[in-house]
């Protein structure tokens, strides 16, 4: 292994974290969640597929405020 694996290790690792926490919070909160803004199913996929920014799309718009 040279040293830009490593950086880029060093980098990423942080992130992969990051988007671990959010999805796995946002998935809780979504399946505790008696209705959302939109179809719950629609926040599922988002959540789960489109990365960092589902689960935050999810904590800014889906969250019904009731």
């Amino acid at each position: 292994m040279d040293m830009s694996e490593e950086i880029n290790l060093a980098v990423l690792a942080p992130l992969i974290i990051i988007q671990g926490i959010l999805l796995i919070v946002a998935l809780i909160d979504w399946a505790k969640a008696e209705k959302t803004n939109g179809p719950k199913w629609m926040w599922f996929f988002l959540i789960v597929f489109v990365n960092i920014i589902g689960p935050v799309l999810y904590f800014l718009i889906g969250r019904s405020k009731d």
